[in-house]
């Protein structure tokens, strides 16, 4: 079985991709969504988020939230709001956020291939997204939601998909509310299809940047549901993707005065007064913001063991030498005192939430790189939960892969 397959996708109709295309589902709370789509009916958070057309009081894993989205996308294919390709085809999609592009090509990715990690991941699940995800496509018999995949750059890759572009326009082109352009190619003729799989093909594997719980989710469906062996996906070249800071603020500091707390941290890190917010610019040199101030804290390089792919990270070291000892943080995935800031906010909204009185402290860090996490993937390692922040996202509902 091939790595990646063509399908035959349903897409908003034509002129509606930017009223239907919605936001991932977990960058949103219910509030959020609720308030996103109110004014339109079209916007598929209906069904990625069908609790805000229910009760707030319901909880988000009702039975009647997921009846609710079955009924949606059953009504937005019934209506045209969706319209499904003729053929199995393949698609180009590019995302433009300011001066950096990024271009991926849609597909239907193997779940023999994540099975036998060809396809390779690099977090925990959490059990409670798993099961929603899960009930979601199960119930919908479609993947939404794209998994977001990494391949390893090739010039033959680059150079069809290039070409592709350049032989007509985007099918489908918008800007999103956040500015960033969203274009669509759809891959129609059979031998550029061939071709794009047999590339792929090359590959000896893909990389989970971003959708662990949605990959996780098609894996457990195709146990139950044998002819479900594909999930939807986009696979983007290495050298286009970028990761940004995934940053830490603290509720408390474990019963220490900020002079106790600072004094704890310099038994590992060099700490220097800073005269304005520090984002880091190198690995093992980290930003605190504690009680109006910040500060650098440079690691010692001798307390880094950079035999180890998962130890080496400064969101490991950061917890190994500050939120374990001193914090008393021990499970960053249950505990309500740690929370974490990502993407493009930057140090701006650090600083807010520690001035507000919401919380004690927050860290700055430099960006997990991407040759790092390909390199815990392929140890065969996990990464401490919320290591990677990758922008711009990639919109639910543009392309939708049903199964039978």
């Amino acid at each position: 079985m091939t790595l990646i397959q063509p399908f035959a996708g349903w897409r908003p109709r034509l002129g509606w991709a930017a009223r239907v295309a919605a936001p991932p589902y977990d960058v949103l709370s219910s509030a959020e969504a609720r308030l996103l789509a109110q004014d339109n009916p079209d916007s598929f958070l209906h069904v990625s988020k069908a609790e805000i057309n229910l009760d707030p009081a319901l909880p988000p894993d009702d039975a009647l939230v997921y009846q609710t989205a079955k009924e949606r996308f059953e009504q937005m294919r019934h209506t045209g709001v969706l319209i499904q390709d003729a053929t199995p085809c393949l698609y180009i999609y590019r995302l433009a956020m300011g001066e950096r592009v990024q271009t991926g090509v849609v597909v239907a990715a193997s779940v023999a291939a994540y099975r036998s990690h060809r396809i390779r991941k690099h977090e925990l699940t959490r059990p409670d997204k798993e099961n929603d995800r899960t009930r979601l496509a199960d119930t919908l018999s479609a993947h939404s939601g794209p998994v977001f995949l990494i391949h390893r750059q090739t010039a033959a890759l680059d150079d069809l998909v290039t070409r592709i572009q350049q032989a007509a326009p985007p099918d489908e082109s918008f800007q999103a509310d956040d500015g960033i352009q969203h274009s669509l190619w759809v891959v129609r003729d059979t031998p550029q299809i061939d071709q794009l799989v047999a590339l792929f093909e090359q590959q000896s594997r893909l990389y989970i940047a971003d959708g662990h719980h949605r990959s996780a989710a098609a894996e457990r469906i195709c146990t139950s549901r044998p002819t479900a062996d594909h999930f939807l996906a986009v696979s983007f070249p290495d050298s286009q993707v970028c990761i940004l800071a995934y940053n830490r603020v603290v509720r408390d500091l474990n019963g220490l005065t900020p002079a106790e707390f600072l004094k704890a941290v310099g038994q590992h890190f060099q700490v220097t007064p800073a005269t304005g917010a520090v984002r880091p610019d190198r690995p093992h040199c980290f930003g605190l913001y504690v009680a109006r101030q910040w500060y650098r804290l440079t690691l010692d390089p001798g307390q880094v063991d950079a035999t180890d792919a998962v130890a080496r990270l400064d969101v490991s070291l950061l917890d190994r030498y500050i939120l374990q000892p001193i914090l008393g943080i021990h499970d960053l995935r249950r505990d309500q005192r740690i929370d974490f800031v990502g993407g493009s906010r930057g140090t701006t909204a650090l600083a807010q939430r520690v001035d507000a009185g919401h919380m004690a402290a927050a860290f700055s860090l430099f960006p997990t790189q991407l040759a790092e996490l390909m390199a815990v993937a392929d140890a065969d390692q996990i990464m401490p939960p919320k290591s990677t922040w990758f922008e711009p996202k990639l919109r639910d509902g543009l392309v939708v892969q049903t199964f039978a």
